[in-house]
């Protein structure tokens, strides 16, 4: 049996993240290390946390925090190097699980997904009676918990997992979901990162209702194209399908600085945290990539771009050092750099040629 899109209005969308995925793989494959604070990632000067055990977050630990920020926050903090052949093994199993119930699966990275069950395998009626189905075969299948979100567009099924973590769900019914976005701070908004934040606080916009209160024309004046977007999700409104094996033509992050930089040293830890950020992108994925751009935004707004192609898929070394040269180039500056960004593009598959089949992933 094979599903289809149903129309935009009558969508039931569950999102599925899993709980501190990386962390709790390591926790469940390794006893001693249960109910202990852990970080997956590189406890070097210059390394990074890939993820941290609900443990580690309780002292302030988060994905992506350099190592060493995490181990002051925590000084009983225990690193793990991370073990991708594991998660990305451990992500088919769920992906199976996931299409046991339907074909409309989009994958965020390995551990999390939306999936579109209006039209379902088994004829379920209820995304909230699947969503608890699939989490019960997830944590039977694999030993590990994951948390759903279930309402009908994917905007809100992604902040409705975020409410009952660990282990939990959340509904947000057609009525509740306006009355939901209002109350909601515009920083736990999905896609708005704290630079925008900041800038939406900055002109009076702290929830979702004073959002809803501001014209189109007005966020478009001051958001740009994500105005728009903006305008929509105030009210609730996300017509966006689940987009099975969605093609990525790039993978990138970009951060933008209370304080400007001025200096080489500083802008390279800025960077290396995005690089970390985007190499864990490919890891989830499988990919890699040839090509290697930097995006730089002055004090002034001046934006530029610089970048390298290599020959052949480049690995994480490779990738921290043109990444490095392409910045270096720019020192030293004469104005400081409010935001740095980072993108690997020309992306193929990771595995040999003859092992593709394994892009069997969450």
């Amino acid at each position: 049996m094979t599903t289809s899109q149903p129309s935009a209005d009558l969508r039931k969308i569950v999102h599925v993240d899993m709980d501190a995925f990386y962390a709790s793989v390591e926790q469940r494959d390794s006893p001693e290390l249960r109910g202990k604070p852990l970080a997956v990632g590189g406890a070097a000067a210059r390394g990074v946390v890939a993820a941290a055990s609900y443990e580690a977050r309780a002292f302030g630990v988060r994905s992506a925090m350099p190592s060493v920020t995490a181990k002051r926050k925590c000084p009983e903090l225990i690193f793990v190097p991370p073990r991708f052949e594991v998660y990305r093994a451990v992500s088919a199993q769920i992906r199976e699980v996931f299409a046991e119930h339907t074909d409309l699966i989009e994958p965020l990275s390995l551990d999390e997904a939306y999936l579109d069950v209006t039209r379902n395998r088994l004829g379920i009626t209820s995304a909230t009676a699947i969503a608890q189905m699939i989490r019960a075969k997830i944590l039977l299948v694999t030993g590990l918990t994951a948390s759903a979100g279930i309402s009908y567009n994917k905007f809100l099924a992604k902040m409705a997992s975020d409410q009952n973590k660990p282990n939990g769900q959340f509904v947000i019914t057609p009525e509740l979901g306006p009355t939901f976005v209002e109350a909601l701070p515009v920083k736990k908004f999905h896609g708005v990162g704290p630079a925008t934040a900041a800038k939406m606080q900055g002109l009076g916009i702290e929830t979702g209702a004073d959002l809803k209160e501001r014209s189109l024309p007005f966020l478009q004046q001051h958001f740009g194209k994500s105005g728009l977007w903006y305008y929509r999700i105030a009210r609730a409104i996300d017509q966006r399908a689940v987009e099975p094996d969605r093609p990525r033509k790039s993978a990138g992050a970009e951060d933008t600085f209370a304080d400007d930089i001025f200096d080489f040293d500083a802008a390279l830890v800025e960077l290396e945290v995005l690089v970390a950020k985007v190499w864990r992108h490919c890891e989830d994925k499988g990919i890699r990539g040839r090509t290697v751009t930097l995006k730089v935004k002055f004090a002034d707004f001046q934006q530029i771009t610089r970048s390298r192609t290599a020959e052949a898929p480049i690995e994480l070394a490779d990738f921290k050092g043109l990444a490095a040269d392409l910045l270096r180039g720019l020192f030293p500056v004469q104005k400081g750099i409010r935001l740095l960004g980072i993108t690997l593009s020309s992306l193929s598959d990771a595995s040999p040629i003859g092992q593709r089949q394994l892009q069997f992933e969450l």
